[in-house]
Order: structure tokens, then sequence, then C-alpha cells
């Protein structure tokens, strides 16, 4: 099982600001995320064009990364510094 954290805006798209899900041994980040924009479709834009910093386990990984069980996804909306 994983743990799909949500942050700021997105929390508001999903619904919530966690899930937990079972995932198959071996899968990856971007098939992860292809099930997610099926889900929760508002995710759809931000994860496609790559506006959605995501992490695991505190880390960005690159979307080929094979998700373990136990880990920890984040979801972070962009943001703006000044």
């Amino acid at each position: 099982m994983v743990k799909l954290r949500f942050f700021a805006v997105l929390k508001h798209l999903v619904g919530k600001d966690e899930l937990a899900l079972d995932v198959e041994k071996g899968t990856s980040l971007e098939k992860l995320l292809n099930k997610l924009v099926k889900d929760f479709p508002p995710l759809k834009e931000g994860l496609q064009e790559g506006k959605i910093l995501v992490s695991v386990n505190q880390e960005v990984v690159e979307r080929s990364y094979l998700i373990n069980d136990g880990d920890e996804i984040a979801f972070l909306p962009p943001f703006a510094g000044g």
C-alpha cells in the first residue's frame, strides 16, 4: 500500500488530502499517474503538463520510478515566490 498526499488546491480537486492505494509490484509512477487522471479528471492538465510537482518519499523522481510498498507520494501545485 502507498500513501498519496495532496497539498493546497490539489486536495480540493481530489476531495481529500490523503489516499491509500494498493499497487502491484513493479508499478511505475507513470502508470499510477495515469490511474489518478482517470479517477480524478481535474488533475489531468496539471499532471500531463508537468505543472504538478510529484515526489516520492520527499524526493522528486522520474516517472519511470518503480513504486514500492510503503512509499509516500506527494502532489504539490505550482507555486510562486517573491
